[in-house]
């Protein structure tokens, strides 16, 4: 990739001209990911037999196991289980989204794969659905790390005086928000965030808990919620100071 750019232009990857010739039809999406799934050779879903008929004469179940006899393809048992878009588009859909800094709207992949937005949407849901890492064993960040809150939200200035008062906005100017918390690991630019109730003291700790490593140095701003924090410094924003060194 070329480096005559600004910023992180060093990143690898594929440009969108080598993604097509990579990927110029379905057949091609499909032959990647088998290879993807199976590094090993074909084995059957059902059954692990790695005794598998392929090329047999099927619409859409090209493999078919000697032992359990059970047809498959590679999208069996995936987040493109009974899907009717083609494999190219999925793949295309992964590489945008992968790739995309600030994601992704189902409308842009509605354009972008020329598909109906309901369709774009799903397959969206699905990819980020498969993405997650909620239930499995997330390794802690080992910092050091930056964390702040934020509350996301409409405009009180933008809503008619009735909505206002129906939220009690005039007494609490954060009642129409939702309070996100987040952490960044320094060494590794990975984040972490989630939605939290409030800010109480015990609720943003235990997020902080929740992420990191015990011996992490934690970095932020006067929040007083993250002082109990064993390894912790801060910056004070009312005291016009925003970065120490």
């Amino acid at each position: 990739m070329s480096r005559t750019g600004p910023g992180r232009s060093e990143r690898r990857g594929i440009s969108l001209p080598e993604l097509f010739r990579q990927f110029p039809d379905d057949a091609a999406a499909e032959r990647w990911l088998v290879e993807q799934r199976w590094p090993n050779g074909i084995a059957c879903h059902h059954c692990g037999s790695t005794n598998v008929q392929t090329g047999a004469k099927h619409k859409t179940m090209p493999f078919r196991c000697r032992d359990c006899r059970k047809r498959f393809s590679v999208r069996t048992g995936t987040v493109m289980h009974a899907s009717n878009l083609g494999l190219q588009v999925w793949v295309i859909a992964m590489y945008l989204m992968s790739t995309s800094l600030k994601g992704i709207s189902s409308m842009k992949l509605h354009r972008d794969l020329n598909v109906t937005q309901k369709a774009a949407w799903f397959l969206a849901h699905r990819l980020r659905d498969v993405w997650r890492v909620d239930g499995h064993p997330a390794l802690p960040f080992i910092g050091p790390l930056e964390v702040d809150e934020t509350h996301v939200g409409g405009k009180a200035k933008s809503m008619h005086g009735k909505r206002k008062k129906a939220l009690g906005i005039a007494d609490n100017p954060l009642a129409n928000k939702t309070t996100v918390v987040g952490v960044r690991d320094r060494e590794t630019g990975k984040v972490k965030a989630a939605v939290v109730s409030d800010t109480a003291p015990e609720t943003l700790h235990g997020f902080v808990a929740h992420c990191a490593a015990p011996t992490a140095t934690l970095y932020s701003d006067g929040e007083p919620a993250y002082a109990a924090w064993p390894r912790h410094e801060a910056v004070v924003h009312s005291a016009g100071e925003y970065v120490k060194g």
